[in-house]
């Protein structure tokens, strides 16, 4: 069996953690450790206590999450935020955090494998934050915008679709989660279609201002990809076990 330094040395080399310059609470990488044994490894997008209660339900002792336990300031440890430290420590349960690397990563980043999940190839990156890699990819598109619609929807259950650009889109934009970042760059891209998680009403207008296709699948929905790659990979390296925890986030 792997110890656990083990484990999070793999996935720190193999999604290159350091290159993404990401949110200053995000803490990626190893986020709650345990005694240092591996048996079982669960990917999740979220970390919080129903995650954490239904991976040590499933065996697993080191869970790779999308969302860490750190997004925000220092919070004293009491209620629910004590409750979701004691399910995962009780378990003896380790927790790897991957935000951004996890996104824009060429091999196992959320938005690499929204794309072939199309079929397509990214083969363009965008959305650089400062002093940090890419975070979000292009690709060039074969297929009108209701092939591509169609496409989406035997993958997810719901998606709101703005269709106020070309019905035969060269280029298609990825950006998993929150795609609000990304909507104003694409005018300068030359890319006029977006797959995304989810948008703030706002964009609406601008899609219609400047002839966007915007197609939300689902933030949660979008973001499971990255998490499952990376436990999938270090599962084969060591020869474990892997398994998702999914959990009923309809957002």
């Amino acid at each position: 069996m792997p110890t656990l330094a083990e484990l999070v040395a793999f996935c720190d080399h193999t999604t290159r953690r350091t290159a993404w310059k990401d949110h200053a609470n995000a803490l990626n990488g190893l986020q709650l450790e345990n005694s240092g044994r591996v048996t079982k490894i669960g990917a999740a997008v979220d970390a919080g206590r129903v995650p954490f209660a239904r991976a040590a339900a499933a065996g697993v002792d080191f869970l790779i999450v999308h969302h860490g336990l750190y997004w925000t300031a220092p919070q004293p440890m009491v209620g629910q935020h004590y409750a979701r430290f004691a399910t995962a420590i009780r378990a003896d349960l380790a927790v790897y955090g991957c935000h951004l690397p996890l996104d824009g990563h060429s091999e196992l980043g959320n938005n690499a494998l929204l794309a072939r999940q199309l079929g397509l190839v990214p083969d363009q990156t965008f959305l650089t934050p400062p002093g940090s890699e890419p975070v979000a990819w292009t690709a060039p598109i074969g297929a009108t915008r209701a092939e591509l619609l169609a496409g989406l929807r035997t993958h997810y259950s719901r998606v709101v679709a703005i269709e106020h650009g070309s019905a035969v889109p060269r280029r298609i934009a990825f950006c998993s989660g929150s795609g609000n970042s990304a909507v104003p760059e694409l005018p300068a891209l030359g890319v006029d279609t977006l797959v995304t998680g989810e948008l703030r009403e706002e964009w609406y207008n601008f899609a219609e201002e400047h002839r966007l296709n915007l197609y939300c699948c689902g933030h949660y929905a979008t973001e499971v990809h990255g998490v499952r790659a990376l436990a999938a990979a270090a599962a084969a390296h060591f020869g474990l076990p892997w398994e998702f925890i999914a959990t009923d986030n309809p957002l």
